[in-house]
C-alpha cells in the first residue's frame, strides 16, 4: 500500500511540475508574443474616411441635442476609436460597435492572431492585421495600451475618441479576481481571502517589476499608456489626465451605462436601435467579493491615480448630462431600458443570464478566467421569429466568437484557451 501511495504521489508531483511548466510557457506566449521586427513605417496621410459618403447614410432628425435644434438632420459618425479598458463593461460595448460596423459596412482595424493588440506593449500600427501605410480604417476597438501618436496615424483626422471608466474600487476587485492567478506575486499571499489580505498591506506584497503586476495597480491609467506606479502628487499624473481629456470626446461610466449610451447617441448621431444591448461577460454574484467600507477605502487609496482620473471624468460626465437635459435623459434611458427588456423577452431563454454549465451552445460560451467558470452567458430561444433571429444571435454572441465571425485569426488566444480549459477541467 505504501509503495502504491508513493507512486501516486510521484505521479501527482510530475503532473504538477509539467502543468506548471506548460502553464508558464503558455502565459509567456500569450502575454509576450510581440512582433519581433520593429521598423519605422512611412508616414502616409490617412484619407478623410473610407466609409460611404454621408449622403448614402441615413440622416435622422435630432430631437434632444443641446447643440442642435428640432428638425435638423445629421449623418451618423462612423469613424470611431474606442479605448477598451479592462473590466469596465467594454465587452458589452464592443458588441454594440461590432453590430454598428456591420450595419454600415465599416472597416475594422483588428489585431492578428489574438484578441488584443499585443497588450501590455504600447500600440503600434504594425500590430493591425494586414496593415499597410495609407490604409483606411473606420473603427478600432480591441484591447490595447493606448499610444496616441500611433493611433492618430491609423484613423481619419475627425475620428471620434470614446472610452469607458469604472469605479476603481470595484474595478480592482474584479481585476484581482479575474487576473490574480496570472500575477505571480499573488501566489505567496496566504489564506483564502487573498484580496483582503493584499489590501491589508499592499506595499508588502506588490512588486512593481513583477510579471503582470500592472493588473493590480491603477490599471485604468496603465491602459491609457501612462505610468501606473507614479505617486499621486507627481506632476506627470496631471499631465496624463489632461492628455486623456484633450483626446477623448466622450468618457462613459460603467455605473451609468445607459446614460452613457444616450450621450453617445447624441454625440455621434446614432439611432436608439444602435444602442440595444445585453450585459456580456458578467460574473455570477457568488464570486464577487463584497467590499466593506474599509476595504473600499483601502482599494481607492491603493489605486489613487485611477480614483483621481475617475473623479475628474465623473464631473465632466454630469456636466454633459446637464447640458443634454436631466428630464430628457431620464425619458431616453427609460425608453432604452424598455427596448432592451423587450429584446430580452424575444431573444433570451428564461429571460436572463445563466451559469457557464447551463449554456447549451458551445458557440455561446464566454471566455473564463483560469481555475473557475464564473462568467455567465445566455441561451438563445429556440423559437425566435425570423425577423429577430439574426439580431438576437449577434446580441448574445461572446466577444471571441464575434471576432472570429468578423474574420479575425485568434490562434494564440485559442491555443491559450485550450490550456485554460484543461486547467479548469
Amino acid at each position: 500500500m505504501t509503495g502504491k501511495q508513493g507512486r501516486q504521489w510521484r505521479s501527482m508531483c510530475k503532473g504538477l511540475v509539467l502543468g506548471t511548466l506548460l502553464t508558464s510557457c503558455m502565459i509567456l506566449l500569450y502575454c509576450l508574443s510581440t512582433p519581433q521586427i520593429h521598423f519605422s513605417l512611412p508616414e502616409v496621410p490617412v484619407p478623410y474616411s473610407c466609409a460611404h459618403r454621408p449622403s448614402h447614410l441615413h440622416p435622422k432628425p435630432t430631437t434632444n441635442s443641446s447643440h442642435q435644434t428640432h428638425g435638423q438632420t445629421c449623418a451618423p459618425k462612423v469613424d470611431i476609436m474606442f479605448m477598451k479598458t479592462h473590466k469596465a463593461a467594454s465587452s458589452t460595448f464592443l458588441n454594440i460597435l461590432f453590430r454598428f460596423g456591420e450595419k454600415h459596412r465599416l472597416k475594422f482595424a483588428f489585431p492578428n492572431s489574438r484578441n488584443d493588440f499585443f497588450y501590455p506593449s504600447l500600440f503600434e500600427r504594425s500590430q493591425v492585421k494586414d496593415y499597410r501605410p495609407g490604409m483606411c480604417f473606420n473603427i478600432i476597438c480591441n484591447h490595447m495600451r493606448f499610444n496616441a501618436p500611433e493611433v492618430a496615424k491609423l484613423l481619419p483626422m475627425d475620428t471620434s475618441y470614446i472610452t469607458i471608466l469604472r469605479d476603481p474600487a470595484e474595478l480592482f476587485e474584479s481585476s484581482f479576481h479575474y487576473f490574480g492567478r496570472l500575477v505571480p506575486f499573488t501566489w505567496k499571499i496566504p489564506g483564502d481571502d487573498k484580496l483582503t489580505e493584499f489590501l491589508r498591506d499592499p506595499h508588502y506584497y506588490f512588486d512593481p517589476q513583477g510579471f503582470n503586476s500592472f493588473y493590480l495597480k491603477n490599471l485604468l491609467f496603465f491602459d491609457f499608456g501612462q505610468d501606473n506606479t507614479l505617486e499621486l502628487d507627481d506632476l506627470r499624473v496631471e499631465v496624463g489626465i489632461k492628455s486623456i481629456t484633450d483626446r477623448f470626446q466622450l468618457v462613459m461610466l460603467v455605473e451609468y451605462f445607459e446614460e452613457s449610451l444616450i450621450l453617445l447617441k447624441d454625440a455621434l448621431c446614432w439611432e436608439m436601435d444602435d444602442l440595444l444591448f445585453f450585459k456580456l461577460n458578467a460574473r455570477k454574484g457568488s464570486t464577487v467579493s463584497k467590499l466593506t467600507p474599509d476595504l473600499r477605502a483601502r482599494a481607492l487609496k491603493w489605486n489613487a491615480i485611477d480614483w483621481k482620473l475617475y473623479q475628474h471624468f465623473n464631473q465632466t460626465f454630469w456636466k454633459k448630462v446637464d447640458a443634454y437635459g436631466q428630464r430628457q435623459m431620464a425619458e431616453d434611458v427609460a425608453e432604452l431600458k424598455r427596448r432592451n427588456a423587450e429584446m430580452a423577452s424575444i431573444c433570451i431563454e428564461g429571460g436572463r443570464a445563466v451559469e457557464a454549465g447551463s449554456i447549451q451552445e458551445t458557440a455561446m460560451q464566454p471566455w473564463q478566467p483560469i481555475g473557475e467558470k464564473s462568467i455567465m452567458g445566455y441561451n438563445l430561444k429556440k423559437n425566435v421569429d425570423k425577423a429577430h433571429r439574426k439580431l438576437c444571435r449577434k446580441m448574445l454572441m461572446p466577444e471571441l466568437q464575434y471576432l472570429t465571425e468578423l474574420g479575425v485569426n485568434l490562434w494564440i488566444t485559442k491555443l491559450w484557451g485550450h490550456v485554460r480549459d484543461i486547467i479548469n477541467w
